[in-house]
């Protein structure tokens, strides 16, 4: 199974994974951003097209990195990545089912006042106009197909612990 984190930049995904990880026995997480990164290392480099994920290799590696390593490992991947683009979103789920490989799509949400908050007073990254870039785009996604295509965790009154656990616990009541 993939536990999919999704959300805007800076909502806590990362942090969020690594605590879910800890409650999930037999999980690892797989941040689908190295596969971008690699991507992005190869030389001469692709054309750039603001974004890794508009790169069409990056969704089918991604699906074929997780389906790899399930095979592998078994378990569960818990994957935390930011994808707001609708058709790429439908494009990995659809790669994920075609393999049998369920997906618990899980969105961790908070107000915009919260985010930029936690953006501007990021101690470890420190304040990052990526991030704050990607606010509207992620509340336009939110409203039209995000919310609907997965199940929200708002964290605005949470901690990263707090989100872990309700992710946890609805992934083991849930088949």
């Amino acid at each position: 199974m993939i536990v999919w984190l999704n959300g805007t930049h800076g909502v806590g995904k990362t942090t969020t994974s690594a605590l879910v990880r800890e409650l999930i026995p037999g999980s690892r997480v797989l941040d689908a951003e190295k596969v971008g990164e690699t991507l992005m290392d190869i030389a001469p480099s692709l054309p750039w097209t603001g974004n890794f994920q508009d790169w069409p290799p990056w969704r089918p590696l991604v699906v074929e990195t997780a389906r790899h390593v399930l095979d592998y490992t078994c378990g569960t991947l818990v994957m935390p990545m930011t994808v707001l683009v609708e058709p790429y979103w439908r494009e990995i789920s659809a790669g994920l089912a075609h393999h049998g490989i369920p997906v618990r799509h899980f969105v961790l949400h908070a107000d915009q006042d919260t985010l930029r908050g936690r953006i501007d007073g990021d101690l470890v990254m420190g304040p990052s106009d990526f991030r704050l870039r990607y606010l509207e785009p992620y509340a336009e996604a939110a409203r039209t197909w995000l919310h609907a295509a997965a199940e929200v965790v708002d964290t605005t009154r949470l901690t990263p612990a707090e989100a872990a656990r309700r992710i946890a616990e609805s992934v083991a009541v849930t088949p």
